[in-house]
């Protein structure tokens, strides 16, 4: 079966002959490649009843690797069965304009925080407005900067709960089918977007077609020409249960660029892959690239060291769900289970998401113990290796 590892294997030398990678990205590079192979160690095991023997590789754990974040997930997943509310979510997403991909990109960390901000500030001031709901909502937020040709497209994900915590501590329940007013939500987030954008000019980098701004004048009139485009934000019906809910969290918070499934074959320097165009009523197609184009767009992907893609505001935040979150749970009648962090063993998790116990022989079904294990600390230098065969 074709996956990313391997077109990675056989395309990484043509692509370096072409473009530099990040340091964030050579992480990704070597990481992905030496993924779940005898370069990361492994741990042998032997079936006590059989004798049957097996040996297991270990994971890289790179966030960008599609083949690492089923653990990472259910992890996250458990961690958020405690903060569920009984009552119908909503689904947001905010886009900016495509004249701001190539600044975005050359700027990565700043204006992905500058996308987080703008977004959480708009339904965080819009929901404490009195003329719509007047009070605290709880948003989770998500960043993704892909679409479906995995072609760079930053936008906001924002889940958030149908009601808010009124200041005299009542919940406000919002209609089953309506959050809040969609152009309100487009104009205060391109206004705030592009004022938190003017501020940070001074901290800004640009590149190649993007160099003609570092003339303040030339900046400003890029800025005029974004207030007048129409910003997309839209807002999805909200969620039938909690279930649903967990379900698509967990799709959406620790996905990446393209899963292995989404291959379909790598073969005479060519990779394809299935997409769904979106406007062509969503409807699957097949797309083939140049491996070296397929890797220059999924290493666009590769975000920048440290960088939080997933956060909370409102009563959802660190600083005030173990007070307001409560007190919303009381007020919706929600389960109150410990705010606590579940670790779950690799065990637990491959037991609930796959149905095998990794503790039994797959012949036998008889219990192992582990005979041999080593690990290494660190992807070695793979790139190296390829590039320059001793």
């Amino acid at each position: 079966m074709t996956d990313l590892q391997e077109i990675f294997r056989l395309h990484i030398a043509d692509y370096l002959q072409k473009h530099r990678p990040s340091r964030a990205q050579w992480q990704a590079i070597r990481a992905i490649m030496a993924c779940r192979t005898a370069t990361l160690g492994a741990h042998i095991d032997l079936c006590t009843e059989c004798g049957n023997v097996e040996i297991s590789y270990n994971s890289c754990n790179n966030r960008h690797c599609n083949k690492c974040q089923t653990m990472q997930k259910e992890r996250w997943l458990a961690a958020r069965r405690d903060e569920l509310i009984n009552i119908g979510y909503f689904h947001t997403v905010f886009t900016v304009p495509s004249e701001l991909n190539a600044l975005i990109y050359q700027n990565k960390k700043l204006m992905y925080g500058l996308l987080f901000r703008a977004s959480s500030e708009t339904v965080l001031e819009l929901c404490g407005a009195k003329n719509h709901l007047g009070g605290l909502p709880g948003i989770t937020a998500v960043l993704h900067t892909w679409g479906q040709n995995l072609e760079f497209h930053p936008h906001i994900h924002q889940v958030i709960p149908g009601g808010v915590l009124t200041p005299a501590g009542q919940w406000r329940k919002t209609s089953d089918k309506f959050f809040l007013p969609i152009q309100a939500l487009r104009h205060m987030f391109c206004g705030k977007f592009l004022y938190y954008l003017k501020k940070t000019y001074a901290d800004l980098r640009f590149y190649g077609d993007e160099a003609c701004l570092n003339s303040p004048a030339a900046f400003e009139d890029f800025l005029s020409k974004l207030y007048k485009k129409e910003w997309v934000v839209y807002s999805k019906a909200p969620f039938k249960s909690a279930g649903h809910l967990l379900d698509y969290l967990g799709r959406y918070t620790h996905r990446v660029a393209i899963s292995n499934n989404r291959i379909v074959a790598c073969e005479n320097g060519k990779v394809s892959f299935k997409w769904r165009d979106r406007r062509d009523g969503n409807r699957e197609k097949v797309m083939t690239l140049d491996a070296v184009e397929f890797i220059r767009r999924v290493l666009l992907h590769v975000l920048p060291d440290h960088f939080m893609k997933i956060r909370h505001y409102g009563f959802l935040s660190n600083a005030q769900k173990a007070r307001k979150l409560r007190l919303v749970q009381r007020l919706t009648n929600s389960p109150l289970l410990p705010l606590v962090r579940l670790k779950l063993s690799a065990r637990d998790i491959l037991l609930a998401a796959t149905g095998r116990d990794i503790c039994r022989c797959r012949h036998c079904g008889g219990p192992k113990r582990t005979i041999h294990s080593r690990a290494s600390p660190a992807p070695p230098n793979i790139i190296h290796t390829l590039l320059c065969p001793a």
